[in-house]
């Protein structure tokens, strides 16, 4: 793994609202910016994003698509407050998994590989980071996804050349593959959902998530 500079870029923005989830869906591409960054080597393992404290009590995984509608909304409105409240205080370990059902053919795809070259090229907070933008610009992603995910690693101080060549090239597909399969074994069929120490959650609203560690935290704290 290549360590480069953090740059911390705040992001905020509005994604669709709903509680069903995602189930598939179609494709998306657009123009894409001239780079030439040769073969690129093809990665078959990284480590899962993960937040917090190893030895936490309670693990959240959370299983989402780059192009799904309710993942932004998960990611951009609930994911900040499980960060502050569990993940920053070490009350929980927060694991992100790939599961591009896919709702865009390119961009459920290409947003996780995107966003897996950033971690590899730097590290689990940058990824995070990352990944919230490209759920932030997430209609621009399946409209001209290219651009988005090299200016977005640009903007992290990540060769966005080489983010979007491992995007045009697969090179992190089967690390993202690793996931996906690891959500059909479970028999996840749609994102985001969220597992709290292995019990799947009816539901990704804030309040449901909460209700989910709080009743763990307690578990574990009477074991």
């Amino acid at each position: 793994m290549r360590t480069t500079r953090r740059t911390y870029l705040a992001v905020a923005g509005a994604a669709l609202a709903g509680t069903a989830g995602c189930l598939g869906g179609g494709s998306g591409s657009g123009d894409r910016p001239s780079c030439d960054v040769g073969q690129l080597e093809q990665v078959n393992s990284l480590p899962h994003p993960t937040l917090g404290a190893e030895d936490a009590a309670v693990t959240v995984d959370v299983y989402e698509d780059f192009a799904c509608p309710h993942c932004a909304t998960y990611n951009l409105d609930v994911f900040p407050k499980v960060k502050e409240n569990y993940v920053d205080t070490g009350k929980i370990r927060y694991r992100f998994f790939d599961f591009p059902l896919p709702v865009s053919e390119q961009w459920s795809w290409g947003g996780a590989i995107a966003a897996r070259a950033v971690q590899d090229r730097t590290d689990h907070e940058t990824y995070f980071e990352y990944a919230k933008t490209l759920f932030d610009r997430q209609d621009e992603l399946t409209s001209n996804g290219f651009t988005v995910v090299h200016d977005a690693a640009d903007e992290y101080d990540v060769d966005g050349c080489e983010v979007m060549g491992s995007v045009e090239q697969d090179a992190y597909r089967p690390v993202v593959q690793q996931d996906r399969q690891r959500a059909v074994d479970r028999g996840l069929q749609s994102t985001p959902t969220v597992v709290v120490n292995g019990e799947r959650l009816a539901n990704y609203d804030w309040e449901t998530v909460q209700n989910g560690i709080e009743g763990h935290l307690k578990s574990a704290s009477k074991s």
